[in-house]
Order: structure tokens, then C-alpha cells, then sequence
């Protein structure tokens, strides 16, 4: 199995990028190209994810909850079979999400990844998010006071 490239990587991060954009059926569908069927996912709300259709259900959600989601890339570094990928999401909570009814709260947050990626596929990430920014967004935790 031959090592990819640090622009093939890049491109792959992208294509999955621009697959999330396109709605919760595309990225589904390049889940099953990209994600090994064994990954693992540590999420920045401290549980593992362990295998490719756990992993699905879990984006489902953020779908369900978030049905205009967006991902922008604001860095890819990569080094090795390693890629950090640094990105800002926003979306509006028209669905129930993590046990938190609809909002209709539009939010905006930022996340880094770190994928490790063997022959092309995903078989492990390591997700840590803006969490408690999103959940003031959201208005389940109060914001202080300045």
C-alpha cells in the first residue's frame, strides 16, 4: 500500500470537506469511502467512537440537529500518514441535538482534528471543538458577565 502524498492528502481532507457541505447524504456516502470500517474516533465530548457506522450515527446527529451545517477549512497540515485539520462551523439548531431541543439558534464555532489515515482511509481521529462556546450559543450554559 503506497503512502499518499502531502497534496493528495490535502485533496482528500478537501473532497471530505466539500462532501459535508453538500448534506448529511453525501457526507454518509463519503464516510463509506473514506472511513475505515474499524475507525476510531475520540470526540470533543469525551466518548470514543469505535467503527465506521457508530461514527455515521454520530454525524447523523449533528445533521439532524444542524441541517444547514457548514464547514469552513481554515488550515490542513500534514506530516506523514497525520493530517491537522483546523475549521470554523456554523449552523442553526432546528433539530433536537445531544438531548437539547431546537433553538432555532444559529451558531458559530471552531474545531481541530487530527486524522490519522492509512492507504486512504480514516482509522483514527482525535476531534477537540469550541464546546462550551457552542453550548453558551446555544443557551444551555450562561455566558458570564463582563
Amino acid at each position: 500500500m503506497r503512502e499518499m502524498s502531502v497534496e493528495e492528502v490535502k485533496a482528500s481532507v478537501r473532497r471530505s470537506i466539500e462532501a459535508l457541505n453538500r448534506g448529511k447524504a453525501a457526507c454518509l456516502i463519503d464516510m463509506d469511502r473514506t472511513g475505515a470500517t474499524d475507525v476510531v474516533v475520540h470526540t470533543a465530548y469525551g466518548m470514543d467512537i469505535h467503527g465506521l457506522e457508530d461514527f455515521k450515527k454520530l454525524m447523523s446527529q449533528w445533521y439532524d440537529g444542524f441541517p444547514d451545517i457548514h464547514f469552513n477549512i481554515d488550515d490542513i497540515v500534514v506530516e506523514g500518514d497525520m493530517a491537522v485539520l483546523r475549521y470554523t462551523v456554523t449552523g442553526t439548531h432546528k433539530g433536537a441535538f445531544m438531548g437539547i431541543p431546537p433553538t432555532n439558534k444559529t451558531l458559530t464555532g471552531w474545531a481541530i482534528d487530527i486524522y490519522h489515515i492509512v492507504g486512504s482511509k480514516l482509522v483514527e481521529c482525535w476531534t477537540r471543538a469550541d464546546t462550551l462556546g457552542i453550548m453558551q450559543q446555544l443557551g444551555v450554559i450562561p455566558t458570564p458577565k463582563k
